[in-house]
């Protein structure tokens, strides 16, 4: 599916002025005190893990890693560290339906297009919505929209809600780009995000929040790719390493 013109080329446009920006003095957000992801350190329970897993990573730019090599992205530095928790499963490559700039309604879409429904997997993951602040999208549309895709990823997994993630919205406010505009899109994306956790909680599903490791930039070096916009490999390995186990604990139940 492709995502409308209009407002991903504004969106690249944009993304080239700010990295014309000659001083950020003038308009950083308040400092914040980087502090590391905590590393998960629960014993695992004593389930057995699945002798293999297939994994589908749903979601947008945030998935798929834009700006950062393929290894770089959070779903295969999931897998990465899924592998040396639980070595003796076998891991299929994460399959990743995903693509900068998609709405919930495109990652439907596109759900539908490849046909993802027929397959079933070990582990399902969804990340989206920040594409529906930045168009102005209704809330209550994302609501509506996300409670389904929700639905589907269960689906996906088999039926088994507890083989399910759900990320937060990572908040593009602490980025250059964002910087500017920060307070406003924090208040925004607080909203979605407070909908996001609402209804994946409700549901009896996991969900886990990374909205405050990426508000640590700009105190955390290398916390942004090059593009300004997005999270650096560094910043997912951190979103990564706070909640490994307790998927690791997900896929033994």
């Amino acid at each position: 599916m492709n995502v409308p013109f209009f407002p991903f080329a504004v969106l690249v446009s944009m993304v080239l002025v700010s990295c014309t920006i000659e001083s950020e003095s003038d308009t950083l957000p308040p400092p914040l005190t980087p502090t590391p992801a905590p590393e998960d350190t629960t014993t695992a329970p004593a389930g057995q893990a699945p002798d293999s897993v297939r994994y589908l990573a749903l979601g947008d730019s945030y998935t798929i890693g834009e700006s950062v090599p393929d290894v770089g992205d959070w779903p295969n530095q999931l897998v990465d560290s899924l592998m040396l928790r639980l070595p003796e499963t076998h891991f299929e490559p994460a399959r990743i339906i995903a693509t900068t700039g998609w709405t919930t309604s495109n990652l439907s879409y596109a759900m539908d297009a490849a046909q993802v429904d027929t397959s079933q997997f070990d582990l399902v993951s969804l990340l989206i919505g920040v594409n529906n602040q930045y168009q102005g999208l209704p809330l209550e549309a994302y609501e509506v929209e996300f409670a389904q895709l929700l639905n589907r990823a269960v689906q996906l997994a088999g039926g088994q809600s507890d083989r399910v993630f759900v990320v937060s919205i990572p908040d593009y406010g602490y980025t250059p780009f964002g910087q500017s505009n920060q307070a406003t899109i924090s208040q925004d994306l607080a909203l979605f995000n407070a909908a996001c956790s609402t209804i994946t909680v409700n549901a009896g599903i996991a969900h886990y929040n990374i909205t405050d490791i990426s508000q640590q930039w700009p105190n955390a070096l290398g916390w942004v790719a090059p593009d300004g916009l997005h999270p650096s490999g560094a910043q997912y390995a951190a979103w990564v390493a706070s909640f490994a186990g307790q998927v690791e604990d997900q896929l033994r139940n």
